[in-house]
Formats: structure tokens, sequence, C-alpha cells
């Protein structure tokens, strides 16, 4: 059952056609990596099929959304802000409870973050504010994930570290990754983006990094 599906989706800038024509469908339970050079078209892709998703989306786009002058614990838990009433969120905006400062905080300790609870977001380094991003996504547990370069800013262990939770969390998702030995690591099936249309839509299973270098 396709939970997502967008046909003849296109998109243009001054004038200019960035993105399509073009259609795809994604099944509950797809685990679909986006690989392509930068300027392909990921991006644009990604926030257009945030568009057409359902609400309950988790969406962690390459600028991250952060709100630097805030705790890292109040960007976190603005992944769940749509679970509560206005009144119950601003309370615990102002005086966060005990329950779910404890769940942000375990979120960050696995992504090693686990001494930043209180820091600015401003006040990071880009990899953890992309860590900080992710663990917003982790606390929003959403039907489906839709990421854009999740880990571009975070070394090889970590990185795999982030993808495995990530992964773990959100059986369905679609990431646009630059490398693509992750892609390969943490999806089931790839969509190569060339020039604004799909050049390859394969089962990881059947790709190799070679397979997919034309496409860089």
């Amino acid at each position: 059952m396709a939970i997502l599906a967008v046909n003849d989706l296109s998109a243009s800038y001054g004038g200019e056609r960035v993105l399509g024509p073009l259609s795809l469908s994604l099944a509950s339970g797809e685990r679909v990596a986006l690989v392509g050079r930068s300027g392909a078209g990921k991006s644009t892709l990604l926030s257009l099929l945030y568009d057409e998703a359902e609400s309950g989306t988790a969406y962690m786009p390459q600028d991250l959304g952060l709100v630097d002058t805030l705790s890292v614990f109040h960007n976190v838990y603005m992944g769940q802000l749509d679970r509560h009433t206005t009144l119950y969120s601003l309370c615990n905006l102002l005086f966060p409870l005990k329950k779910p400062r404890g769940e942000v905080q375990g979120i960050l300790d696995r992504l090693g973050l686990g001494d930043k609870l209180r820091e600015p977001a401003g006040e990071l380094s880009g990899g953890q504010r992309q860590r900080v991003a992710v663990a917003r996504a982790l606390y929003q547990q959403g039907s489906l994930l839709l990421a854009d370069e999740p880990v571009s800013a975070l070394d090889g262990p970590l990185a795999r570290r982030v993808m495995a939770a990530l992964t773990e969390a959100y059986p369905t998702s679609v990431i646009a990754l630059h490398d693509v030995e992750l892609a390969l690591a943490f999806s089931d099936r790839i969509i190569g983006i060339q020039d604004g249309h799909i050049a390859l839509d394969e089962p990881s299973a059947r790709l190799t990094a070679a397979d997919l270098q034309p496409l860089y």
C-alpha cells in the first residue's frame, strides 16, 4: 500500500524548470535513498514530497529548521508540539516537565549530545546542530521521515550510528544522501536524480557503488 504517491510532479524557479515532471510512489515499510550530484533536484523533490505528505510526517531540511536562541531541549521538544494542547506545550516550554525532559535527554544521550540539553542551539557546532535536528525527528515519532542530507556534517562511525537510529525509528523513509555507501547500507531502494529527473530506481541489493557513480 502506498503511503505517498505523486504524479507528474514538477517545479520551476525563475521560469526555468528544475524538477520533473516525475512520478513516484512510496510503499509503507520502504526505505528510499535519494542520490545524485548537488543541484540535481533532490532537495526540491523532498520539499515537494513534504507538501504532499500526510500530517505527522517528520521533515529534516538541509537548513535544519532550528531556533538558534532556544535551548537544545526546546528545539527537540518542538517535534511533538502538535500532539499536545497549546496550554500544555506552553507550560512545558517555560518549565520543562520531568517526563518530556527525560525522553529528550535519552535521545540526546544516544546521539552523543547528553551534555547539551540546556545549551542554545546557536552555540553548537555544525555536526552538533545536525544531531539536534535528528533528535527532533526521533522525538516526533512520525509515520514517515523525509530527510535531506541528515549526516553530511558527521564523520563515518557517527554518521552510521545516526543513520541506524533514524532507519530504526522510521521503517518508512526517503533520505537524500551524498555518501553512496551509506545509501546502499541503509536503504532497500535507491532513486537516482539527474537534472531534475529520475535516472535510476532500483532495489539497493541490485546495486553497487560503481553503479551509482555516473549520477555524480
